[in-house]
């Protein structure tokens, strides 16, 4: 037996160092050759490091979150064979890279909660208390008594022939009335602490600099697609094997690359350091999507060129190849400008923050029917909220409020979208 010492390989692209973001090992462990031991997150990229050798792991260096430099020994082995401490060639050690993305999103998978929840003190058993004679109720009556750990004979009905009705339940508990049976509050103390590594902590920088450098400014309207539904439905009822199903989200992206035409300096990005801004012909969309390891913004390119199934095609590969981890640094980055849409949990408004280093982006809640006055009578109609965010140094209240107006006419009357 040989103890060999693993250095963290040159990954690439000219990268020094990386952080630990998950161990797939601990001490002890026995491990084949090319069995994923660590994941390292670099600037470009994460990357799964495999193991060089077949043995028992003596040793780790780094804990979750330290950062390692390229070179530094990563993991001590105890294999057969004469010792050598030389790295493996870099091509041997990278088995799965996936591109980062700042965006918000939930802490990525394997990320270990490093203090406990002090649990609270387990309650005595009671038993139930018996009622002296028969009791009448209806089974939903006994059943919710049983669930709440009331005795019925503890209760005076106020049924025909004494019979313990809803009623009498409800008053019962409302009294804070129960069995010496039933479920006792507990006071909670415990805490969590959840070192902010990987993916979280990128996302969390990118928030810090997004909000610091740009001063941001919010619109919101709310918009009648009632014609869109219908356009919608008809699309989808219609569509062939091969064309996926339409959502709001592809008409959405196709008025903007209209709307974009007349309002250029909403599809821009500020180059701060050149003090210039950029103003973009190609539509270039980041659609913020939720996957197992946090909010990734893959990005249809050349929206403009596209007719709506295309758009949809384009945007469920991008989202689909994000989700599984199959992304390109070519998916994920060149957005010109986002759109988030938070699905049914969309609620009624929020104050979306830019993607650095765009000047905009959009947030798309959920559609809902509601009561609307139209020509002087109530009728229901499909109404779905936007907000949007502005970067004020570029776009002025004015112009952002414009871009909105002119997507909402466009939505509210679809044709316009294809004319």
């Amino acid at each position: 037996m040989a103890r060999r010492a693993f250095k963290l390989p040159d990954i690439g692209e000219g990268v020094v160092e990386g952080e630990v973001v998950t161990w797939h090992v601990e001490v002890g462990t026995r491990v084949s050759e090319d069995d994923s031991i660590v994941d390292i997150m670099t600037d470009k990229s994460t990357v799964t490091i495999p193991s060089p050798y077949s043995g028992v792991i003596v040793a780790l260096h780094g804990e979750i979150g330290d950062m390692v430099a390229v070179g530094a020994v990563l993991v001590e082995f105890e294999s057969e064979g004469e010792a050598d401490d030389s790295p493996p060639a870099p091509e041997e050690s990278v088995v799965e890279e996936v591109p980062d993305v700042a965006e918000t999103a939930d802490p990525p998978a394997g990320v270990p909660e490093v203090a406990a929840v002090t649990a609270p003190p387990p309650m005595a058993k009671v038993s139930a208390v018996v009622p002296s004679g028969p009791v009448l109720a209806s089974p939903a009556v006994r059943r919710r008594a049983r669930e709440s750990g009331v005795d019925l004979g503890a209760l005076k009905g106020t049924g025909p022939g004494g019979r313990v009705q809803q009623s009498d339940l409800d008053a019962y508990l409302a009294t804070g009335g129960s069995s010496p049976s039933a479920p006792k509050q507990v006071s909670r103390n415990g805490t969590k602490e959840i070192k902010v590594v990987g993916l979280r902590r990128k996302i969390a920088e990118q928030m810090v600099r997004s909000m610091n450098a740009i001063p941001h400014f919010s619109y919101f309207e709310e918009i009648d697609i009632t014609e869109l539904e219908a356009l919608r439905q008809l699309l989808n009822s219609s569509r062939g094997g091969e064309q996926p199903k339409l959502t709001y989200l592809p008409f959405i992206m196709m008025a903007l690359s209209k709307a974009f035409v007349r309002h250029e300096k909403c599809n821009a990005i500020y180059d701060e350091e050149g003090g210039v801004v950029i103003q973009h012909e190609a539509v270039n969309l980041g659609i913020a999507t939720q996957t197992d390891k946090g909010l990734f913004v893959p990005v249809v390119k050349h929206v403009e060129s596209m007719d709506v199934w295309q758009a949809a095609t384009e945007m469920q590969r991008v989202s689909g190849s994000a989700r599984d981890g199959s992304a390109t640094l070519e998916d994920l980055t060149g957005s010109t400008f986002t759109i988030t849409s938070l699905g049914r949990e969309g609620g009624l408004g929020a104050t979306p923050i830019i993607n650095h280093p765009e000047v905009g982006i959009l947030g798309i809640h959920k559609a809902r029917d509601m009561p609307v006055a139209r020509g002087g009578s109530i009728e229901i109609r499909r109404i779905m909220n936007v907000s949007s965010s502005w970067d004020h140094r570029v776009v002025d209240g004015a112009d952002g409020a414009a871009l909105i107006q002119d997507l909402k006419r466009m939505l509210e009357h679809p044709a316009l979208i294809f004319m």
